[in-house]
């Protein structure tokens, strides 16, 4: 059984400002892809439809649709949005990744 992945109160806080900002939206869509020195990274969108096979979960009150290829590189993934000085951003705690890149931008599971 697979857990997907959680937002945490700030990631959800974070993604719902947007979606009514942009003034619609079901969700967010959160993949992979191959790419980088250390073979693949993340990919994330707003979620506008659900693609055949998406795989849905919900967090905080957001919905989240990952791609089934996707899944097992993200299962059990975090994802936290973090403010550090005048960066922020969308973190991921993945307990899947083996190692990452030194500049942070790819990982390898």
């Amino acid at each position: 059984m697979n857990t997907g992945i959680t937002l945490t109160r700030a990631a959800a806080e974070h993604v719902g400002g947007f979606i009514e900002r942009r003034g619609k939206g079901l969700g967010l869509r959160i993949g992979v892809r191959t790419t980088g020195c250390s073979g693949l990274a993340y990919k994330i969108d707003f979620a506008d439809t659900v693609e055949t096979g998406d795989r849905e979960f919900a967090s905080n009150g957001i919905r989240v649709f990952i791609d089934p290829e996707s899944l097992p590189y993200l299962d059990g993934t975090e994802l936290d949005f973090v403010k550090d000085g005048l960066n922020e951003g969308f973190r991921f705690n993945n307990p899947n990744v083996k190692s990452e890149c030194g500049c942070g931008e790819s990982f390898n599971v």
